[in-house]
């Protein structure tokens, strides 16, 4: 009776063990959802924009972690930069090419024809490993950069990590860029970098002189406006979303082009590593545009946390600690 009782408890925390599990399954869109106990913890999303993304992204208690627009529109969120997808990576100016934006961007804005001349795409290309085991999933994908006639001028290799634990989910991005033909001018520019668009209600202000929930705080202790263009080793985003308080870090990698980066976030929701911008986020600081060669990779590496509370609850410092040994 006992060795039947042990048996079975047993077997209840093997299966409780199981359905925790992370998998990862392709979709009929040519895309890939990342899986967490049977729920969808991230999107993988290849056909519905000029570059590849994720969404919507979810956090350890279930809350959505991205802004739905423009995906969905949803009725009390912000409609604004529909080319805020989730989370994304983009440049205004590689190659003479722009992935940062896309058509939407400017639609309703004339000014902007000059801009949409250099408007190019990140086209996923292949899968190069697509595993998950009972604590993590790895999803590693080749991206071809193309300019605005769909011709190839230089390739990525973007590797996510997807962890989770009873209090966080974790997306590790490490991206590895290779010229594969001509050098590739790349410039100083704002609108440049690894970004997540964070939930409406989160923002720090939802637009002018209506406030969010939201707070801004980096590594050297700047708030909200002030951590605009500043280096830091880590960069958190947190507020309430559907009454609970969440927050979402990114930190960046010693090893990453440019440790520490520099911060485009901004208090709308915005939020960007963008180690590209020098001069175009400090004025007083050098230009910072600089050719890509081939046999000169670029890497950049990124660990996103999602987790409840503020920077503190989150341990945020501490975590940094730990990943930047690894």
């Amino acid at each position: 009776m006992k060795i039947s009782l042990i048996l079975s408890l047993s077997l209840v925390s093997m299966a409780s063990f199981a359905r925790a599990a992370i998998t990862i399954e392709k979709t009929p869109s040519g895309g890939a959802v990342i899986l967490h106990d049977g729920k969808t913890f991230a999107e993988y999303i290849v056909d519905q924009a000029n570059k590849p993304y994720l969404a919507p992204v979810f956090g350890p208690s279930g809350k959505q972690m991205t802004r739905n627009y423009p995906m969905k529109k949803v009725e009390g969120e912000q409609h604004d930069h529909p080319h805020h997808r989730g989370l994304n990576f983009g440049h205004e100016g590689m190659g003479g090419t722009d992935t940062w934006a896309e058509a939407a961007t400017f639609a309703e804005n004339a000014k902007y024809a000059e801009r949409l001349k250099h408007l190019g795409s990140q086209k996923h290309r292949e899968y190069k490993k697509m595993e998950a085991s009972a604590d993590s999933a790895i999803l590693s994908v080749v991206i071809d950069y193309l300019d605005v006639d769909g011709k190839k001028q230089f390739e990525e290799e973007r590797t996510f990590t997807f962890r989770a634990t009873s209090s966080t989910r974790i997306i590790d991005v490490d991206q590895t860029f290779k010229a594969t033909g001509e050098t590739i001018k790349v410039e100083d520019k704002k609108d440049a970098g690894l970004s997540i668009r964070v939930p409406t209600e989160m923002a720090v202000e939802i637009e002018k002189n209506k406030p969010g929930t939201g707070h801004i705080i980096n590594s050297e202790g700047l708030t909200d406006a002030d951590a605009w263009g500043k280096r830091a080793k880590w960069c958190d985003y947190h507020g309430t979303v559907g009454g609970e308080h969440i927050g979402v870090a990114i930190l960046n990698h010693p090893s990453s082009f440019r440790f520490p980066t520099p911060w485009h976030v901004r208090t709308y929701g915005l939020f960007t590593a963008n180690p590209f911008g020098t001069q175009s986020l400090d004025k007083a600081a050098e230009n910072g545009a600089f050719d890509l060669k081939p046999g000169t990779p670029l890497l950049l590496r990124h660990r996103f946390i999602f987790h409840s509370g503020d920077e503190k609850t989150g341990k945020i410092a501490e975590a940094f600690e730990a990943y930047s040994k690894e």
